[in-house]
C-alpha cells in the first residue's frame, strides 16, 4: 500500500513539474517577438566541417554562392527601406551593409607586395570581419600581408548560428592560415584573435604544436579573449534539442532583437553560447595535455588585452586558465581597469577584484604584467603600469589619454574599436554612409524602445585604442 501511495505521489511530482515547465515554456515563448525571415531562412551554401573545399581560393567561390543565396532568400524577401529604416536586411535602409564601399561582412585579403608578416584575423561571436578592419589597414600600412577571415555561420543572417558547429569554425581557421603561410612563401603566420577569435586562434595554435601540416604560429594577439564563459552556456544547447524535438523554433534562441546593426547579429542563438562554451573546454584539455607533455614552452609570444569589467566572459579565465600557467615565453597580460576617477566603486554590483587578485596569485609570474589605470584618484589621466616577470616592482608611463567624461569602464566589445569608428565610435565618431552608434543615449519612458537602455549605454569604442595598437603592431615587430 505505501509502495502505491509513494508511487502515486511520485508520479503528480512528475506531472507538476511538467506542467510548471509547460507553462514556463509558453511565457517564454510568448514574450520572444516573432521570428522573421532572417532567423529561419536556411543558407545551405555555408561552409563546413565537410564542405568538399580544400582550398581558401575554394572557401571565397563559395562565400559567393553564400552571399549570393543570402540575397535570394532573405533580402528580395523583405520590404524595400523607407528613409528612415535601420533594419540590416531592408535594402537602402541606414544599417545596410551595401551602403558601405566594401561590405565588411566577407572575408577579405590586404596583400603586400613584399609582406614583411602574414596576419591573420579572427573575429567574434555574432560579429563581422568589420570588428578588426581597423587594426587590418594599419597591419597592412605597416607590411603585411593581412587575411581577415569571416568565420561561417556570420555575416550573413542570424540563422547560420543556429547550426554552425565549432569544427566548421576551426576547419576554415585552417584553410586561413594555410594560405596565407603560402602567400607568405612559407613563413610563419601571426593571429590576431578577437573574443571567440581569441578563443579560434588558441584552438589553432595548440593544434599547430607538434603538427607539421599546420604552419607554425610566430605571434598571438587577443582582444576580450574567450577563455571561459559561463557553464550555463553549456546548458543551452538542450534548450534548442527541446524545440527541436516539440517543433518550436522560438527555443532556438536566447534573443530575438531587431538587427539594427550593419555587421553584428542582434539576435542570439542559443547554440551559439553552447559552441563557444565546448570550444574553450578543448582548449583547456589542450592546454592540460601540453602542459603535462612538458610542451606548454613551444607555445608562441602571447599579447592580450583585457577589461577588468567584462560582462560577456569569464575574464579571471584568461589569467587563470591561460597565462598562470605558461613558462616563460615572452607573453604580456595588459588590463584595462575601471576609472578610478569616475567614483563609482559604491555603485558596482560587478567586482574586478578577482582579476587582479588571480595575478596576485601567480608565483612566480612568468609573464609580463601591464595595468592601464589613472595616473591618480583625481585625474582622468591614465598610465600604464608595468611589472616585468617575476617582477614586484612596477614602471609607470603616462599614456597623454585620459577617461572621456561619464565613462566608467570598457567593455567586452570595446577594445576593438577606435574612437572615430564610423559606426561604434564616439570621440568623435568619423563619418560614415549609414546608422551611427556609438553614442546611443536616447532618454524617455522605459521598455519603450526597440534598443534596450543596456545596450545603448554600453561602451562601443576604445578611447585608448591608438595606444593598444601601437602596442600590438610593435608586438608583431612591424613598427
Amino acid at each position: 500500500m505505501w509502495f502505491r501511495r509513494l508511487a502515486g505521489f511520485a508520479g503528480l511530482c512528475v506531472l507538476a513539474f511538467l506542467l510548471i515547465l509547460s507553462i514556463g515554456l509558453a511565457i517564454y515563448i510568448a514574450r520572444l517577438p516573432d521570428l522573421q525571415v532572417w532567423h529561419t531562412a536556411i543558407l545551405d551554401a555555408e561552409f563546413t566541417e565537410d564542405s568538399p573545399v580544400s582550398t581558401f581560393k575554394e572557401y571565397l567561390a563559395l562565400e559567393d554562392r553564400l552571399f549570393a543565396q543570402l540575397d535570394e532568400k532573405v533580402y528580395k524577401k523583405t520590404a524595400p527601406a523607407t528613409p528612415d529604416t535601420v533594419n540590416r536586411y531592408r535594402r537602402g535602409s541606414l544599417a545596410d551593409p551595401a551602403r558601405w564601399p566594401t561590405n565588411w561582412n566577407r572575408s577579405f585579403l590586404l596583400e603586400a607586395e613584399h609582406p614583411r608578416r602574414v596576419v591573420l584575423l579572427l573575429h567574434g561571436l555574432t560579429d563581422a570581419p568589420y570588428s578588426l578592419r581597423h587594426l587590418a589597414l594599419r597591419l597592412h600600412r605597416s607590411g603585411a600581408t593581412v587575411l581577415g577571415l569571416r568565420i561561417p555561420g556570420h555575416g550573413t543572417a542570424p540563422s547560420g548560428l543556429t547550426t554552425v558547429t565549432w569544427q566548421d569554425m576551426a576547419a576554415a581557421v585552417k584553410l586561413a592560415a594555410k594560405h596565407l603561410n603560402k602567400l607568405g612563401g612559407g613563413q610563419p603566420i601571426d593571429i590576431v584573435g578577437y573574443s571567440n577569435g581569441a578563443a579560434l586562434a588558441l584552438h589553432y595554435t595548440l593544434q599547430s604544436i607538434g603538427n607539421p601540416s599546420l604552419p607554425h604560429v610566430r605571434h598571438l594577439v587577443l582582444l576580450s579573449p574567450q577563455i571561459a564563459i559561463s557553464p550555463a552556456a553549456g546548458l543551452a544547447v538542450w534548450q534548442a534539442r527541446l524545440g527541436h524535438l516539440l517543433g518550436l523554433r522560438k527555443l532556438e534562441w536566447n534573443a530575438v532583437h531587431l538587427e539594427y546593426e550593419p555587421f553584428k547579429y542582434g539576435s542570439f542563438a542559443v547554440n551559439a553560447a553552447a559552441l563557444a562554451h565546448r570550444i574553450t573546454l578543448e582548449n583547456q584539455r589542450r592546454l592540460r595535455e601540453l602542459a603535462e607533455a612538458g610542451k606548454l614552452g613551444q607555445m608562441p609570444p602571447i599579447l592580450s588585452f583585457s577589461s577588468v569589467i567584462d560582462a560577456t566572459v569569464e575574464a579571471p579565465a584568461v589569467i587563470t586558465e591561460l597565462f598562470n600557467r605558461l613558462p616563460a615565453g615572452g607573453h604580456e597580460l595588459v588590463l584595462f581597469d575601471f576609472n578610478r576617477q569616475a567614483g563609482v566603486e559604491p555603485l558596482l554590483n560587478w567586482n574586478p577584484d578577482p582579476m587582479l587578485d588571480a595575478v596576485r596569485r601567480a608565483s612566480p609570474r612568468h609573464y609580463g604584467l601591464t595595468l592601464v589605470t589613472n595616473s591618480d584618484r583625481q585625474s582622468l589621466a591614465v598610465m600604464a603600469a608595468h611589472w616585468p616577470p617575476d617582477q614586484q616592482s612596477a614602471t609607470r608611463t603616462p599614456l597623454g589619454l585620459s577617461w572621456p567624461k561619464e565613462v566608467y569602464s570598457l567593455s567586452h566589445v570595446a577594445l576593438p574599436f577606435a574612437s572615430d569608428d564610423s559606426v561604434y565610435g564616439g570621440f568623435p565618431a568619423g563619418p560614415g554612409p549609414g546608422i551611427h552608434l556609438g553614442n546611443l543615449a536616447w532618454r524617455g519612458e522605459r521598455g519603450a524602445l526597440r534598443i534596450s537602455a543596456s545596450s545603448q549605454l554600453r561602451l562601443r569604442w576604445n578611447p585608448f585604442y591608438s595606444w593598444m595598437e601601437d602596442r600590438a603592431v610593435g608586438f608583431l615587430e612591424l613598427n
